[in-house]
């Protein structure tokens, strides 16, 4: 179970570069590997997903206790190695305890954390930033450092500044405009947006090799503890063992690059309680897959595609009657914006009365709760 967390002290400070970075040059070393995110970011997991071909899956403390946590890591894992980036600030997470952090991620998961930080213009000060982080609880899992943004000449100081503090450098990465990342509203633009995104990532696994130690790194993985599944866990595993083909459930799920933003634990929950899930292309199909008893549409991008969605009156108005005759359905992001009347005055589904519009500025980002004023599929 040889694990690592990748995080920062703050958004912003390259963890997804040198993320990518490690996935690559682990990769090319013939490790088989699975990376994680945690928190609800789908972007980057579909990002590892799509140009690295590897298992990516979400670890969210928010909808999870300690031990389911380390059920799906378990499940999850990678052969020889398991990468899990943080979000934002290693603590930052809901109110003044940081829940749903990083860092609470790395405490459940006992995985050893690298933080990164944006080292530009530093000396002694980042011996201060990183002693703050280590210390700042009892148990920290902050174990390690990578610079981000320096240059070779910088980097003998900034390590035995650090190190003279206690937590070990693991390397640095240069600053390289050419192989940055492009970003839209919700975080990363898509892999397939990126022209050039192979060379991208070769670019930044043969900076890796040149200047992150890759051996130190993973040995620092092969130190974390041995995990334990739960006993609900295992009694799951061998109920769904157990269903027969004949006892499965069709569940219709969409996916195309207006909605592929999808969290791959909900489709594993949907297969381990014995459905059959089936996918479908609101952009090409006219029709709803056949004999479906429900109706999960993702999140994504239907505003870079409104044209192509309503000019498929056919499958919209099947959606609109199949959810009105009652099919249980889920609608998340983008998927909820589908079922609309409008999105930018463009006709969609038309079943919940409104127009959705992208405003100049960011209206809320995290977690919400809310209050159900009446019995539902996801509150009763």
């Amino acid at each position: 179970m040889n694990r690592i967390l990748i995080s920062g002290t703050s958004s912003n400070c390259g963890k997804t570069t040198i993320t990518m970075a490690l996935l690559a040059a682990f990769q090319k070393r013939g490790l088989e590997i699975a990376s994680f995110k945690s928190g609800p970011d789908y972007i980057d997991p579909m990002f590892h997903r799509k140009v690295f071909n590897v298992e990516t899956h979400n670890l969210d403390p928010y909808f999870s206790t300690e031990s389911m946590l380390c059920d799906q890591f378990i499940r999850n894992r990678g052969k020889d190695l398991s990468i899990i980036e943080g979000a934002m600030g290693f603590y930052d997470g809901i109110g003044v305890e940081g829940k749903a952090s990083a860092w609470e991620v790395a405490k459940s998961i006992k995985a050893p954390a690298v933080l990164i930080i944006d080292a530009k213009g530093m000396s002694n000060s980042a011996a201060a930033i990183i002693k703050g982080f280590k210390d700042f609880k009892e148990e920290s899992m902050v174990e390690g450092v990578i610079f981000n943004g320096i240059s070779p000449m910088l980097y003998p100081l900034l390590r035995d500044i650090v190190e003279n503090a206690g937590v070990k450098a693991y390397g640095f990465l240069p600053r390289e405009e050419k192989y940055s990342i492009g970003s839209r509203n919700l975080g990363l633009i898509t892999a397939d947006e990126i022209e050039d995104i192979k060379e991208k990532i070769n670019g930044l696994c043969g900076l890796a090799e040149k200047y992150i130690d890759l051996d130190g790194l993973y040995e620092l993985a092969k130190s974390a503890p041995v995990l334990e599944a739960s006993e609900d866990y295992k009694e799951l595993i061998e109920s769904s063992a157990k269903m027969g083909s004949d006892e499965k459930t069709r569940i219709a799920v969409s996916r195309d690059n207006a909605f592929c933003f999808m969290y791959k634990e909900n489709i594993e929950i949907l297969e381990d309680l014995g459905c059959e899930v089936v996918y479908f292309s609101p952009l090409e199909d006219e029709e709803l897959p056949k004999d479906i008893s429900g109706l999960y549409l993702c999140g994504g991008y239907p505003e870079l595609y409104p044209e192509e969605l309503s000019k498929n009156r056919k499958l919209c108005n099947e959606i609109k009657d199949i959810i009105e005759r009652g099919i249980p359905t889920i609608a998340e992001c983008g998927g909820f914006m589908y079922l609309h009347d409008s999105i930018e005055e463009i006709p969609m589904v038309g079943f919940i009365e409104g127009n959705c519009i992208k405003t100049d500025k960011l209206q809320r980002f995290g977690y919400i709760e809310i209050k159900a004023l009446q019995d539902n599929l996801l509150c009763n």
